[in-house]
């Protein structure tokens, strides 16, 4: 349940979350720190109840004991910087790695490097539904043809990065948080594809634009919500790579609604309970 519990607690309570316990603890330990002003001890014992209520139902799904809730109060720190020192480098993807601004990092042969600050935006590169999106991303024909592409919920623009990095001749990214756009912004002048690639806050609705390839890497009900658009953005024979879904009921009900508006499945990836899906536009 960590990743669930995880982008809950992100999503609902902007909660910064530390995972590095996770490989010290056994049963797994996750802790949120969240920065709220509250007036009272039943304030912060109501999100807790929340996060309670929440944690019995992913514990139904997942047939497991609910986690244990407990509250603190902690003296005010730089938290923006203590967490810097669990993100190191990584291969996110055979040949492409990720690497913090921070720490200094050689590219190896062939390997190509996404420097990159998250500043205050989600995405580090660390989570499931990322890896699965570029593992797709790398291997659709619209991206090595150099095709155009649009990521929806950029984040910190890691997806729009590499696929430019991939063969893209051009991407767009757009997120409805500023603090994304300003780090996506940021992470492209930092590896100099700022020319090839456009972030901005627009809505996905008032993008007319048509792409040889799209990406979401959201949640679910979002994904349902924005569907008529994505497939709309989405060119004739083109590619549309979606995430951020549990494996199993979430991922037919979204391959139901993109096959009723003409699209293919062509291929799925599933990393513990998470998957993605890569379909293409049969017109």
């Amino acid at each position: 349940m960590v990743d669930s519990l995880s982008d809950f607690l992100i999503g609902v309570h902007d909660a910064a979350i530390d995972s590095a316990v996770l490989e010290e603890c056994t049963p797994a330990v996750l802790q949120a720190y969240v920065k709220k002003k509250v007036s009272s001890f039943n304030e912060m014992e109501a999100m807790a109840d929340q996060l309670r209520a929440y944690g019995r139902e992913l514990a139904q799904i997942f047939s497991c004991d609910p986690p244990q809730v407990a509250v603190e109060v902690l003296e005010d720190r730089d938290w923006s910087e203590s967490w810097k020192v669990h993100f190191k480098p990584f291969a996110i993807v055979p040949g492409l790695v990720i690497a913090p601004t921070w720490e200094e990092y050689e590219a190896r042969g062939d390997e190509q490097v996404i420097v990159m600050d998250p500043g205050m935006a989600f995405g580090t590169g660390h989570h499931e539904t990322t890896r699965l999106c570029l593992e797709l991303v790398s291997k659709a024909e619209t991206v090595s043809a150099g095709g155009t592409m649009l990521d929806v919920g950029t984040g910190t623009g890691i997806l729009a990065m590499a696929a430019v990095l991939f063969g893209a001749r051009h991407a767009v990214g757009i997120d409805n948080d500023p603090e994304a756009v300003r780090a996506a912004r940021d992470n492209c002048r930092l590896n100099d594809l700022a020319e090839r690639i456009e972030i901005s806050g627009r809505d996905l609705k008032t993008v007319e634009t048509i792409f040889d390839l799209v990406t979401a890497n959201i949640v679910h009900d979002v994904l349902l919500e924005l569907s008529a658009d994505l497939a709309r953005v989405t060119g004739e024979g083109g590619s549309l790579v979606l995430s951020g879904l549990l494996e199993g009921a979430q991922c037919d009900a979204i391959t139901r609604s993109f096959e009723e508006k003409g699209f293919h499945l062509v291929d799925t990836r599933t990393a513990g309970q998470w998957c993605a899906l890569l379909f293409q536009n049969l017109g």
